[in-house]
């Protein structure tokens, strides 16, 4: 039987040493542009450093609470995102920054809703999978709602414009509905539509576009599109095997634009070298497979869902972020977790690693619960649909016709 444990140490520990990686890159690589900007040297630590306190905060918070409550908060919380998302687009409420609405304004603060709609997202999927094991291979009874959901979640992130999370929603959507047991073809239906949309959100942009050219070519326009990457290169490509050493970066001397934000990696690439830039990768790998681990023990298919949801968050985050800012990737603009500076991101980030901590201390010893059974089965939890691939030869099916296709 489960019982209540210790939370995963190892997860909890990888995470503080990110945090505190972030905090100490943050301000080696915006402490010029802080004095240049504000006059104060250490502006953007301070910020930095009073998220990491509300973080902790909102960590601990979702540590010390059931996760088994956010089954019954999941729509009610996704209408609140949902909400906040069409309120940033209202202009006395929505904050523009640079041709974009991303912020709501709280007197001296700034949230981004599309943060709270990515972990309210996730808490969605979670309870839908759960609730609808048995109907997931149906179109209409399993993957077409949350399609549906992530199609207009998406949308309004995509009025922001940001496009960069608006192709977030989708993926955690198709990842865990796949896990879920949801058929292929299904899948792939859905992915049909989603395609001209992409390529028509790319057309109407023409910016969009000149970041797709400069990925594959930013020498091409080295003084506008391919500016900051080509930045990114040289920061990462002159630290060399150690580094200049911490403090050491010459890119984050106002030649690489806002150097503490998305690209910070490229300053702790420059300073600390391809070791440092390693180490950082290697945390962030232990983060994913300990967040998955957590997922394979959790004592039910909710908190089994949830894990994997929030985890497949935070992976495809980061390596989304490393992929563009080593030149793998086109330019998205989403920070890299834990390390970036961003409070929204920092918070939710770390509320996201309470409840897989949550999670953890619910688990079995051996991975014996309901979610043990994503392994038993080829990849989902308690799904006909794969159930049928691992039934031995010769046995007997007990699913409804429809379901084997009949």
């Amino acid at each position: 039987m489960p019982r209540k444990l210790v939370p995963d140490m190892w997860l909890g520990g990888v995470a503080l040493v990110l945090v505190s990686i972030g905090i100490v890159m943050v301000y080696s690589a915006s402490a010029i542009l802080a004095a240049d900007r504000f006059g104060d040297p250490h502006y953007f630590l301070k910020k930095q450093l009073f998220w990491v306190l509300l973080g902790l905060g909102a960590l601990w918070a979702a540590l010390a609470l059931d996760y088994k409550y956010l089954q019954r908060a999941a729509v009610p919380l996704l209408v609140v995102a949902a909400g906040l998302l069409v309120l940033v687009l209202v202009p006395p409420f929505g904050q523009a920054i640079n041709g974009t609405r991303r912020w709501l304004r709280f007197g001296a603060v700034s949230f981004q809703p599309v943060e709270l709609a990515k972990l309210a997202f996730v808490f969605y999927l979670a309870r839908f999978l759960a609730r609808r094991r048995e109907e997931i291979w149906q179109f209409r009874r399993g993957p077409l709602e949350p399609a549906l959901v992530a199609a207009a979640l998406s949308a309004l992130v995509l009025r922001q414009p940001d496009l960069g999370n608006s192709l977030t929603l989708p993926a955690l959507a198709f990842t865990l509905l796949f896990l879920g047991g949801a058929r292929p073809r299904h899948l792939a239906l859905l992915a049909v539509p989603a395609l001209p949309a992409l390529a028509m959100a790319v057309y109407v942009a023409p910016y969009r576009w000149r970041r797709i050219l400069t990925f594959f070519n930013p020498e091409a326009d080295p003084l506008r599109s391919g500016f900051q990457i080509l930045q990114s290169h040289l920061a990462i490509g002159s630290g060399g095997l150690l580094g200049r050493g911490l403090g050491g970066s010459k890119q984050k001397l106002f030649y690489l634009p806002e150097p503490h934000t998305d690209f910070v990696f490229a300053v702790i690439g420059e300073e600390l070298g391809l070791i440092g830039g390693i180490a950082v990768v290697l945390l962030f790998m232990a983060l994913i497979w300990r967040g998955l681990r957590v997922g394979l023990r959790a004592p039910d298919l909710f908190g089994a869902y949830l894990a994997l949801g929030l985890t497949t968050m935070l992976g495809t985050e980061a390596i989304v972020n490393l992929g563009v800012v080593t030149g793998s990737l086109p330019t998205k603009g989403l920070p890299l977790p834990f390390i970036s500076f961003g409070g929204s991101s920092l918070c939710m980030t770390m509320l996201a690693t309470g409840v897989l901590l949550n999670v953890s201390q619910h688990g079995t010893d051996a991975g014996v619960g309901a979610a043990a059974r994503l392994r038993d089965r080829g990849g989902s939890i308690d799904c006909p649909s794969t159930a049928r691939a691992m039934r031995p030869v010769g046995a007997k099916s007990v699913m409804p016709a429809e379901a084997r296709g009949v």
